[in-house]
């Protein structure tokens, strides 16, 4: 029995460790993942996990109408008069998306 506690006294330093216990990052993304899939069963789950946890980035939202004014907006600074009107016109015009 004294045996066995002084093993538990060398190991658990070890094993209560923060670098033990921290996440890696798989690991949150596989709780990501997980908490992500709710309510998806069978080979739907399953598609949605291989996706998920590739390192595939998500594809970008389009840029709403709000957005690319405050964008334009600011790449307007310093412009003043009819030279911000036409460039806000312009700026506002291109797919942002």
């Amino acid at each position: 029995m004294k045996k066995l506690l002084a093993a538990i006294a060398l190991i658990a330093p070890v094993l209560l460790s923060p670098a033990a216990m921290a996440e890696t990052a798989q690991q949150s993304k596989m709780t990501s993942c997980n908490k992500d899939a709710t309510g998806k069963k069978g080979d739907e789950r399953k598609a949605f996990m291989k996706d998920c946890l590739s390192n595939k980035p998500a594809a970008a939202a389009p840029m709403t109408q709000q957005d690319k004014m405050k964008m334009c907006n600011k790449d307007a600074t310093g412009k003043k008069g009819d030279d911000r009107k036409a460039f806000m016109s312009q700026c506002l015009k291109k797919d942002k998306s």
